[in-house]
């Protein structure tokens, strides 16, 4: 949201919480980035990154990010090519009908960049999201 490129070196030997999310400033990812941020010391301790990603335009996530107070990265991917890459971009039925959008994701990545834990959309509870990552590294 910064304008700056991200890119998978700066990231690598560190451990990164990878979530994608539908739209910036809807309940259901509003919900879910605050859990983040709220646990993000705990995570940081723990050893990992966070960073979201969206279709979102830069200035949107940026609003979004200023708007909640969220002190991590999100990514503005408004060609979806990230997303599709990680395969959280497909169909889905949203109110009864079937669309092509963001499926809501989070992938825990090791120190080597290996995925270890995948959350799908069936999984994620937004506004305990952080909780439920906290409980899977935990065990």
């Amino acid at each position: 949201q910064a304008g700056n490129e991200i890119k998978s070196s700066d990231y690598r030997g560190r451990k990164i919480i990878l979530y994608s999310y539908p739209k910036a400033n809807t309940s259901g990812c509003t919900a879910e980035a605050c859990s983040l941020q709220a646990h993000k010391d705990e995570l940081e301790a723990l050893g990992y990154s966070i960073i979201g990603v969206s279709k979102d335009k830069m200035e949107t996530q940026k609003k979004f990010a200023d708007a909640q107070g969220l002190d991590f990265p999100l990514i503005a991917d408004t060609d979806t090519t990230l997303l599709q890459t990680l395969g959280c971009w497909g169909e889905k039925v949203a109110c009864g009908r079937r669309t092509v959008g963001i499926l809501r994701t989070t992938y825990l990545v090791n120190e080597e960049g290996v995925i270890e834990k995948i959350f799908t959309s069936k999984e994620i509870k937004t506004k305990i999201h952080a909780e439920q990552i906290l409980d899977y590294i935990k065990k």
